[in-house]
């Protein structure tokens, strides 16, 4: 596993860029630009135990908090990448937002059937709560 900025793997630096894609309020209020970031195997399970698909993220991803750029912004730390295999990528870090801290868990993988040159897309994403007792100073 690596710290995010310690190498030059362009799998990595594709992932980490993709993840910071998707906290950016201008990204997020576009349905296009995400689904540009989400592969269409796409799941999570959000910090609230919600699951979500592809389509139900693209959905409301706009109407999503930190889609607007005046206000609440998530806060990322902490990132590490690990190359599972080439092509396939895992992301750890925490985000702040509004005061709620969350560790994040992100699998990003190349398609095999994707056309050539296609990027990296998120397939799976997993927030889980911080409680204020394990928050680290």
């Amino acid at each position: 596993m690596t710290a995010f900025g310690t190498t030059d793997d362009p799998d990595l630096a594709a992932a980490v860029a993709g993840e910071l894609a998707l906290l950016d309020p201008a990204v997020r209020v576009s349905r296009a630009r995400a689904a540009e970031l989400l592969d269409p195997g796409f799941v999570e399970v959000g910090a609230s135990g919600r699951r979500w698909t592809y389509q139900e993220m693209l959905a409301e991803l706009p109407e999503m908090t930190g889609a607007t750029a005046d206000g609440p912004r998530y806060e990322p730390t902490a990132f590490s990448a690990a190359l599972l295999a080439p092509g396939v990528v895992h992301l750890t870090y925490e985000t702040l937002l509004d005061g709620h801290r969350a560790r994040r868990s992100s699998l990003w993988r190349r398609d095999p059937a994707a056309p050539a040159g296609t990027g990296l897309r998120m397939y799976y994403h997993q927030a889980t709560p911080v409680p204020e007792a394990d928050v680290q100073p």
